[in-house]
């Protein structure tokens, strides 16, 4: 075992279990208050709900044998038969890079919570992650990431622009066009955010977790683990500033949602080529994706009839599409010797180029399709939208019986000097109070 391998993964393991909470964060400050505890809690369940499915039956379909390049097989359910102290080729053992893998499984449903908010059951997107996990995302890891047909014809993928931002991205996009409009949207009203600097709280956390994300999948403390860090950083500064200056251009003024949203661009659209490019490639990476992102969430969105609540088809299915295709632009094996080819602008000619346009049309088609087919699976059982109703009061009350705000109710504050001495309390503290003293005799 390479004992700076392994400490170094198990802490990228560690950031990107933690970026599950800063998603968490991210879209419940940038949501509708009436909503902020459905939003958070439908992300910080994935942290339950993904590890139980990953150890059940997730790392088999991913990673334990090959069903016709498209799935692994049941082999390892509940990690039966697995090796789990065999070394990989970078000498971690098998158990730290199926904990590893365990993270992105946990992040990557969470990701398309943020189209849905406001609207959707929570029953239903329980049942809709277990199955999406089960027939989407393990599928495209074994494709893209073990020895699927994808990673047989030369797709590269350095940390999840097809297996994790596009399917999510995707997926986003389908369950905004079935669940339909918000009601607030129908009627013209702007909903505002519950808290930018929750907003902020949350992106900071999602851009320290990503170098786990990116860096980590590196699988070993080296070279390639340090462009990774670089091109991350380099990616995401020229989309945040891209995002806001073109904002200013536009609008004539910069947001801090428009801030933080350039940031996550950055992050999403250098996934896939992190380990792939150098630094220049980098910078035209974020900067593109924030352009497409923009265009898209200001441009487009309303004329298709979009309510994609949190922009997370905008965000991670724009960027991780572009990323995944300007892969084979800018991908050089003077960073990365470990690919077969160049890309576009390094002499690698169109192969490359090709092969990474079709891995993106792909990934968009299977993970489209079999979305709408789970969610036609699940609406004869679930019912997939709140009624109308409870949309109006929140799906904090309507979904969990709890507000994202604690007020203390009148009666329970201090009484004013002139109530005192007629109602005969001895003493201004809210601990002295009538409500109070009856419920701590009791």
């Amino acid at each position: 075992m390479n004992a700076a391998n392994t400490v170094f993964l198990i802490f990228s393991s560690v950031l990107v279990l933690f970026m599950t909470p800063g998603l968490a964060f991210f879209y419940g400050g940038l949501g509708s208050k009436k909503n902020v505890v459905n939003t958070m809690t439908s992300v910080y369940i994935m942290c339950g709900l993904a590890v139980l499915l990953w150890i059940l039956v997730g790392y088999s379909l991913s990673f334990v044998g090959d069903a016709g390049g498209f799935f692994g097989s049941l082999n390892g359910f509940l990690l039966h038969g697995v090796k789990l102290t065999a070394l990989t080729s970078t000498r971690i053992p098998t158990s730290l890079y199926l904990l590893f893998q365990m993270m992105f499984a946990v992040i990557t449903p969470a990701l398309f919570v943020g189209a849905v908010v406001g609207r959707m059951r929570f029953r239903f997107l329980l049942a809709f992650t277990a199955l999406w996990s089960i027939f989407i995302y393990y599928p495209l890891v074994h494709m893209v990431w073990d020895n699927g047909f994808l990673a047989k014809l030369g797709v590269i993928d350095f940390a999840g622009g097809t297996v994790v931002h596009i399917d999510a991205g995707i997926t986003a996009l389908v369950l905004a066009y079935v669940l339909g409009k918000r009601e607030s949207v129908k009627k013209g009203e702007e909903e505002k955010h519950y808290n930018l600097s929750w907003a902020l709280i949350g992106t900071t956390i999602l851009w320290i977790g990503w170098y786990g994300f990116n860096a980590g999948s590196a699988l070993a403390a080296d070279q390639i683990a340090v462009q990774a860090f670089l091109t991350t950083t380099v990616a995401t500064a020229a989309s945040m500033i891209t995002w806001m200056f073109v904002e200013m251009i536009a609008k004539g003024k910069p947001s801090l949602s428009g801030i933080c949203n350039g940031t996550l661009c950055g992050l999403v659209g250098i996934t896939p080529a992190t380990g792939y490019v150098t630094v220049a490639g980098s910078f035209w990476i974020g900067l593109i994706s924030a352009l497409a992102s923009y265009f898209f969430v200001t441009k487009i969105k309303k004329r298709i009839g979009l309510d994609d609540a949190l922009d997370a088809f905008g965000c991670h299915g724009v960027c991780g599409i572009v990323g995944s295709i300007l892969t084979g632009v800018f991908a050089t094996r003077t960073v990365n010797p470990s690919i077969s080819l160049n890309g576009l602008f390094y002499g690698g000619g169109v192969h490359l180029f090709s092969l990474q346009i079709f891995a993106t049309l792909f990934a968009v088609v299977f993970a489209g399709v079999i979305s709408l087919i789970i969610v036609a699976v699940l609406k004869p059982f679930i019912k997939m939208r709140v009624d109308p109703a409870e949309e109006k009061i929140g799906l904090d009350m309507g979904e969990h019986g709890e507000d994202a705000d604690f007020s203390i109710s009148e009666i329970d504050l201090p009484l004013k000097r002139s109530e005192k001495s007629s109602a005969n309390v001895p003493d201004s503290r809210i601990g002295d109070s009538p409500r109070l003293n009856e419920s701590s005799s009791v």
